[in-house]
């Protein structure tokens, strides 16, 4: 690919879907079952700005997690994300319907992961990245390893690194700061 010649921000600057996993991404990757069965996942607020940020500057968002989830459905409403795929343990084929919908080559799209289930999808986008806390294996598909762990900021960290890469941030932080 033609991301060898490329520093990560010149990468991250072609980014227009930033699709994400859940448990272990978006989450620390602790499944939480009270008595009665119910699952509770503890998300990072900052890791949500971020990708309202991102979105606000005209990136899509969208997640691909293996497991079935009423609480991933709830968060993904609560942050505006329409392209949700859950139960997908064969991430590839969410991967190409997304891509497809947008019309994006695959240097256009940006995956985090963390595990050996999404070595398929890093070994295909143009920006795979791993968390802190991945997986061995699925750090040794990645482009970037983020600073923070899974559902600790990493995905904050790579939305601001996409935002900053085009161009975006200062605009973006006038509205915050009043200029």
């Amino acid at each position: 690919m033609a991301r060898k010649n490329k520093n990560i921000r010149e990468i991250a600057k072609d980014v227009k879907l930033l699709i994400l996993d859940v448990d272990g991404v978006l989450t620390d990757g602790s499944i939480i079952l009270d008595s009665n069965g119910n699952e509770i996942k503890a998300f990072h607020v900052r890791d949500g700005h971020g990708i309202k940020m991102l979105q606000k500057a005209g990136v899509e968002v969208a997640i691909i997690t293996g497991r079935q989830s009423k609480v991933v459905e709830i968060r993904a409403q609560e942050l505006g994300i329409t392209e949700l795929f859950q139960g997908r343990n064969e991430k590839l084929l969410a991967l190409e319907r997304l891509r497809e919908k947008f019309d994006l080559s695959y240097e256009e799209i940006a995956y985090i992961g963390d595990d050996v289930v999404d070595i398929p999808v890093l070994r295909r986008v143009g920006f795979p990245i791993a968390v802190k806390d991945a997986d061995g294996e699925a750090k040794t598909h990645a482009v970037l390893i983020t600073k923070n762990c899974g559902g600790r900021g990493a995905v904050r960290e790579v939305c601001d690194l996409i935002l900053k890469s085009k161009g975006l941030w200062k605009s973006l932080m006038g509205e915050y700061l009043g200029t």
